[in-house]
């Protein structure tokens, strides 16, 4: 038999080989022709890591009854999310990874929250006495104060985000008077708050916090437009890396303190490159409420728009030598992802030059468009980003807009009054002509008007994209 410290050596070597295993997971999921494999590491390395967790925990002589709520935990978690896997569709993800991110929230704050039960709570406890012994008193009640308030953020945050995302509450930004202030003092007090708790510990300055990180999470979100939203979970899933890494300091866990690190840094870097292509501040998306200093968009007469039905856009495709798609989030929610790739196949059949313009925060979370189409099975190579297809609009002959609104809006770069201006956009406006999918002239998630509706090389072809897709294939 393996003596204790055997056992203790081989559980944390494999919690090397779990973070190992993550950190191929983020390399496989950067690519698209990876991306299948990046997600069996992800799933191996987690289960490397339960496995490690339970024979810690019956090494450490854990008790019966907290065995089996451990292992009971484990068995409803597994249950629910293989139940919300198989029943979310492809529009709900976003909303659902939103979700997701709280429990991560919540779950930092309540194993800070029992951090300070086990030692600060009673200064004369065995848990503060060791920590005392070896100097170590501070920097734990530091970490279960950090840990405590980047968990509060992020799980109000995420729940914010979860309700715009699925339009339960208004996509708006919220403006509150001197919103800008709120959000800097309550860090700044945070910051105070923090060094008063650290040279004397008390009960209450653990419920002021939680609570002043619960209303800055939501505030920070609430104060962010729908248009931002993608940037914003991608900004959320930073936060919960980094509370993940505070409650793996507190709990001396070596794999949380990684795999939080590498979340939290990843989803940094991802929201980075977002902001950089969305001509965004980068800082000021930690701050909240980036992007809507040039306040509402006024509402005017852009004049009136042109329609087309499925027969005339089927003439103008079977005309054309090159044709550029940029989907967005419309065709998402109309699933017409599968008959846009028969589409496709059909006009390169032709000899027509068929290419796809992805803006990096199409649909509702990064990489959203990207997925729906690798799901239909639509050619990689073809797959372009904003900045690789932007100068080609020039000579293409059809653009088909799918679904998208904000990320092809010429107010963007042409009305310095827009919600959106400064954001790069699909230039889709510079092609021979334009055929926009839509239900109706409704304004797009950030609630701004799109004047490319009413130029004389666009036409609207109304409707469900779906539908209007398999009338195109039908006419030709």
């Amino acid at each position: 038999m393996f003596n204790a410290e055997t056992i203790t050596n081989v559980a944390n070597a494999a919690y090397v080989v779990a973070a190992l295993l993550f950190i191929l997971a983020l390399a496989g999921l950067s690519k698209h022709e990876t991306s299948k494999a990046g997600n069996a590491f992800g799933m191996a390395g987690m289960g490397v890591a339960l496995i490690a967790t339970i024979v810690l925990a019956i090494n450490n002589k854990i008790e019966p009854l907290g065995l089996a709520l451990l292992v009971g935990a484990m068995a409803v978690g597994a249950a629910i999310g293989l139940w919300r896997a198989r029943v979310v569709e492809m529009t709900g993800m976003p909303e659902l990874i939103a979700l997701l991110h709280s429990f991560v929230g919540l779950a930092a704050v309540l194993v800070g929250w029992s951090g300070y039960l086990h030692a600060e709570f009673d200064p004369n406890s065995q848990g503060a006495l060791e920590l005392a012994k070896e100097g170590m008193l501070g920097i734990h009640s530091a970490e279960v104060f950090i840990g405590v308030f980047i968990g509060a953020v992020t799980f109000t945050g995420s729940i914010v985000a979860n309700l715009k995302l699925s339009a339960k509450i208004s996509s708006s930004p919220l403006m509150l008077p001197g919103k800008n202030f709120l959000n800097v003092g309550s860090l700044v007090l945070f910051v105070a708050l923090t060094v008063w708790f650290v040279i004397s510990p008390n009960l209450w300055l653990l419920v002021g916090v939680t609570a002043l990180a619960l209303l800055l999470g939501w505030h920070l979100v609430a104060s962010i437009g729908g248009g931002d939203m993608p940037v914003v979970v991608s900004m959320l899933n930073s936060y919960s890396g980094w509370a993940a890494a505070a409650s793996g300091f507190l709990l001396s866990n070596d794999l949380l303190i990684i795999t939080g690190a590498l979340v939290g840094s990843s989803g940094a870097y991802l929201s980075y490159i977002m902001c950089k292509a969305m001509n965004r501040s980068f800082i000021s998306v930690i701050a909240g409420g980036f992007g809507i200093e040039a306040g509402p968009a006024e509402d005017k007469d852009y004049g009136e728009h042109r329609e087309i039905t499925a027969e005339g856009a089927a003439e103008l495709l079977g005309s054309a030598d090159s044709v550029i798609i940029t989907p967005g989030y419309g065709m998402a929610v109309a699933q017409a992802q599968y008959g846009v790739a028969d589409l496709t196949r059909k006009l390169r059949e032709k000899g027509v030059n068929v290419r796809f313009g992805i803006h990096p925060v199409a649909g509702r979370l990064p990489g959203h468009m990207n997925v729906l189409l690798a799901e239909a099975k639509v050619p990689y190579d073809i797959v372009l980003e904003m900045d690789e297809i932007n100068d080609d609009f020039d000579d293409t002959a059809v653009v088909l807009v799918i679904g998208a609104n904000d990320t092809v809006n010429p107010a963007a770069s042409e009305d310095p009054s827009s919600p959106i201006a400064g954001m790069p956009v699909l230039t889709v406006w510079n092609a021979e002509n334009v055929i926009v999918f839509k239900r109706s002239m409704a304004s797009g998630y950030a609630g701004v008007q799109n004047p490319l509706f009413f130029r004389d090389n666009t036409q609207m072809l109304f409707g469900d994209a779906r539908d209007r897709v398999n009338d195109i294939l039908a006419a030709l």
